[in-house]
């Protein structure tokens, strides 16, 4: 018996260090990836390169980008709202298709669009971006023409936002999904009792309850958007200045500048050292927004387990 206890304490101590180590092991990736951009993303604003160095308060807050003028504050601000317009098609239809499948739909029918919804998280960005350019930028440019908008050929802040939206459902779909199931059947059980219908009772206390869970979908689709570059890349079209809030006029986000010509900068040159720079402004945004959003969810949670 005595010895039992010793080998369940070893094999106890042999697990807890290899979950430590496996923690301390991805903490570092995580700062070691920080320190490497954040390293090379400040030597344009401390070093010279032939003669030319960054001013970064205009860097920050500029209008324009073009070489040797690297000025990212338009693009900054293009960013954030097309992820905004993303979120505002895309979380909706997200909600009310997790609640479907999560309440409405026979159990066979729901697991179909539940494997289907989870599919459609594994599509490679590159698809989606295929998809963009092939179908949703001519939408774009055929609709423009029909109301007498002229497009830079279907490229634009819209067509971005369609991309990004069809990005994005998937995930926000599948923990909306889980959030809902995961409500307490005696508290749709106890509306029903009271007299309220179905509809009512999905709505103000299903949904109710699962508001911490289908925000937290939200917050992992805000930092997909924030982070996607190669779809966003195929449709936005570039825009050199800005900002600009028409849906029809061509935009540019942080992640497709960084993409944009990094693989044709040459190493050490400051057009090849500015997109790390770039990156690191995409990190601060990224963690900015998640801290906002994170202490809007707690919040909401302590709410919700108040009342």
């Amino acid at each position: 018996m005595n010895n039992n206890k010793i080998i369940n304490k070893r094999i106890d101590r042999i697990v807890k260090g290899l979950l430590l180590g496996t923690a301390i092991l991805s903490a570092l990736f995580i700062v070691m990836i920080i320190l490497i951009v954040a390293i090379r993303g400040l030597r344009p604003f401390f070093g010279s390169y032939d003669g030319v160095t960054i001013n970064f308060f205009k860097f920050i807050t500029g209008r324009e980008y073009y070489a040797p003028e690297y000025r990212i504050g338009y693009i900054i601000i293009n960013t954030i709202y097309v992820v905004i317009l993303a979120i505002i098609v895309s979380a909706p239809i997200s909600v009310l298709t997790a609640l479907f499948i999560a309440k409405i739909a026979p159990k066979r029918i729901g697991n179909v669009l539940a494997t289907i919804v989870e599919v459609l998280a594994s599509i490679p960005s590159i698809i989606y971006g295929m998809f963009g350019k092939g179908y949703v930028v001519i939408l774009v440019r055929d609709f423009g023409s029909k109301i007498g908008v002229v497009t830079a050929g279907g490229q634009s802040t819209l067509a971005t936002v369609i991309v990004l939206s069809m990005m994005i459902m998937p995930t926000i779909t599948m923990l909306s999904v889980t959030a809902i199931r995961s409500v307490p059947k005696d508290m749709e059980h106890g509306s029903l009792a009271l007299g309220a219908s179905n509809t009512q009772t999905m709505f103000s206390i299903s949904l109710n309850a699962a508001k911490p869970g289908i925000f937290a979908g939200i917050i992992l689709g805000v930092g997909r958007a924030l982070g996607e570059a190669t779809a966003v890349t195929m449709v936005a079209g570039g825009r050199g200045s800005g900002p600009t809030f028409s849906l029809f006029d061509t935009t540019r986000t942080l992640t497709s500048t960084i993409l944009t010509g990094i693989h044709e900068g040459q190493l050490g040159t400051l057009d090849y050292d500015i997109r790390f720079s770039i990156g690191l402004v995409l990190i601060v945004v990224i963690l900015v927004i998640n801290i906002l959003l994170n202490a809007v969810k707690n919040r909401m949670g302590r709410y919700y387990e108040k009342n």
